[in-house]
């Protein structure tokens, strides 16, 4: 089903038009090339099979007018992938197209900046209603999916994470894997004193006392709606 209010959008029907794909398996990425040829009238489709390469790709440039980016990605957990794409290209719709395929984490990509969610599975009709939805100014979930219903803690982390910039993003990363102010001054290349400076805003921002809540909450945001209920 489409959904309304999504941004931003697809270049109109009539323009030129770029994608790239984030998958790591380069067999489904020529069979969605394909079908986005076909489909949606796309005239470049590239692809990366990591969040590295594709992040890489886009401040490369020129950017795509469409991101279709799978859930299960190497060098990313969860919706951290599609968290991080969307503080790298913010005026870039990002689709999301994965196995992962529950109604909480198609809503819980939603919140996290996707315009919609077209299970891997899908036939060539859901991924053109999806492109023309997106296309349109709208997000779209697969038919049956309701927008409503992400549980209140994943929706305020992911809201929250979504206020951080580029910079403050990275840094959380390093803090989630144990890493000092030292330790992330030398890795990013800046004093100590900046570092700490960026610690307190992202605890500003997420609302939280101590990295340890920091980083909590970042993974709430990455792993909650994926947990089976029961």
């Amino acid at each position: 089903m489409t959904q309304p209010d999504a941004a931003p959008t697809l270049a109109t029907a009539t323009a030129p038009a770029r994608a790239l794909i984030v998958d790591d398996h380069p067999l489904f990425c020529d069979a969605l090339s394909m079908t986005l040829k076909v489909v949606a009238g796309l005239q470049v489709v590239e692809t990366a099979g990591s969040l590295e390469e594709a992040t890489a790709r886009l401040d490369r440039g020129p950017r795509p007018d469409l991101v279709l980016l799978d859930l299960n990605l190497p060098d990313v957990d969860g919706l951290d992938g599609l968290v991080r794409l969307r503080l790298v290209v913010p005026d870039v719709p990002v689709l999301v197209v994965s196995s992962m395929a529950d109604p909480r984490i198609m809503r819980a990509a939603l919140l996290a900046g996707a315009v919609g969610f077209v299970p891997k599975h899908a036939n060539r009709d859901t991924y053109r209603a999806a492109l023309e939805a997106v296309r349109a100014g709208r997000s779209y979930l697969p038919d049956g999916v309701q927008a409503e219903g992400v549980g209140s803690a994943s929706e305020e982390a992911i809201s929250r994470l979504g206020l951080l910039t580029r910079q403050q993003a990275r840094i959380l990363q390093l803090i989630c894997e144990g890493k000092l102010n030292k330790q992330i001054a030398y890795e990013l290349n800046i004093a100590e004193t900046t570092v700490k400076a960026h610690v307190t805003a992202i605890m500003r921002k997420l609302g939280v006392m101590s990295r340890t809540q920091a980083v909590l909450m970042a993974k709430e945001a990455r792993f909650s709606a994926m947990v089976p209920e029961g």
